[in-house]
């Protein structure tokens, strides 16, 4: 029962990260467009938490719980190879957010498998963080919350995926804002992109909390992934988006970079 419960949990941090996408679409409600200059920034924040999460949380949770640092190796290169899996499925069927709107049955399926490979890293990153989760003995620091008590990791891990969901929520938004969605209908085809996450939280927790042996690997699994996505796909839609921008938009995305790692500071003392 113990289990059940903390698998809910799980799943509900999972959620609670994949409703935060539909957040990008609130801009919509408020005004007609978001600038370049925001957007990038935005993603620079993403780039720098995700970054800072996965070092300052990920890996050094991972090296403290390995008997050498050589055990994450094997972790970080499978989750590598992950996103680099992932870029081909997507490149093979590029998913355009009207494709939400048009979709039948058949390409509903195929669109939730792109998407369940888009988003599993994000979701393994918040599972692997609750490896903790309902044991006696928890290492580090820890929080109560709802009759629980979780790794303080976990908490920073939530937040962190949450805040990076966002921008992606945005992306989603404006093509189905030059198609004439509503701000409503632009929200729910945001979550829904990153509904596989508390699928992915579920599966890397229950993986970590069997196989607690093979915790560095999970740290490292997961840490590899998420480092991997910001430099191939956060830091390319910034520079793509920002383009046009005054010196193409560098100047913030590094100020969003800057924010994101400092926000995440923090971790080094959990």
């Amino acid at each position: 029962m113990a289990l059940f419960e903390n698998v809910l949990f799980v799943f509900f941090a999972g959620l609670v990260t994949a409703l935060a996408t539909g957040l990008g679409a609130i801009p919509f409600f408020l005004v007609d467009d978001v600038s370049d200059r925001w957007n990038v920034a935005l993603w620079g924040l993403a780039s720098g938490i995700m970054v800072s999460a996965s070092v300052f949380g990920l890996v050094f949770e991972g090296l403290s719980a390995a008997d050498s640092p050589l055990e994450i190796v094997p972790g970080l290169a499978a989750g590598v190879v992950l996103v680099v899996v992932a870029h081909e499925v997507i490149e093979g069927y590029e998913v355009h957010p009207n494709r939400y709107e048009e979709a039948d049955f058949r390409k509903l399926l195929l669109i939730l498998g792109v998407l369940t490979v888009h988003s599993f890293p994000e979701g393994v990153a918040v599972g692997v963080s609750f490896a903790d989760l309902g044991f006696d003995a928890v290492a580090g620091a820890t929080l109560g919350l709802f009759g629980f008590v979780v790794p303080l990791l976990a908490v920073f891990m939530t937040i962190a995926i949450s805040i990076h969901n966002v921008p992606e929520g945005v992306a989603i938004s404006i093509p189905l804002r030059t198609l004439g969605v509503s701000e409503w209908k632009m929200a729910w085809w945001a979550v829904f992109s990153s509904l596989p996450q508390p699928i992915g939280a579920v599966i890397a927790y229950l993986f970590v909390r069997v196989a607690r042996e093979f915790l560095p690997v999970g740290f490292g699994f997961a840490a590899g992934a998420m480092i991997y996505l910001v430099v191939t796909e956060f830091i390319p839609e910034a520079l793509d988006i920002g383009a046009g921008l005054p010196g193409g938009g560098r100047r913030e995305l590094v100020a969003g970079v800057a924010v994101g790692v400092f926000a995440m500071l923090p971790l080094l003392f959990v």
